[in-house]
């Protein structure tokens, strides 16, 4: 499965980091901290910002200290993986990809 890398704290070079995967339908790949569940990890608040424009990550979890703890899908494909080249304190795990719904933004006319 190809991934494309969409941002980081430390660009491309650092962690936690965002992804898209090139699949149907697309998937968040999430790169973040181990937790002590193979299907969670820990990202900071600040990696939302990578998000691509109108979408958004449903199912945070708020730590109180500035992350949030995800919860998906292990990324467990080999060729995810050689591109993603994740350090062994961190896990990536695939979350659908949100709709952004603002309480604000005009009702659809349809």
């Amino acid at each position: 499965m190809k991934v494309r890398f969409i941002g980081g704290e430390s660009g491309g070079d650092g962690s936690p980091r965002l992804y898209v995967t090139e699949t149907e339908p697309p998937r968040y790949a999430v790169q973040g901290w181990l937790t002590d569940d193979p299907c969670t990890v820990e990202i900071p608040h600040r990696l939302l910002q990578f998000t691509e424009p109108g979408t958004c990550l449903s199912g945070l979890r708020d730590t109180g200290h500035g992350s949030f703890l995800l919860s998906g899908e292990p990324v467990t494909d080999p060729e995810a993986l050689e591109i993603m080249k994740i350090p062994a304190h961190e896990s990536a795990v695939l979350v659908s990809i949100g709709q952004e719904v603002r309480p604000d933004a005009p009702a659809s006319r349809g």
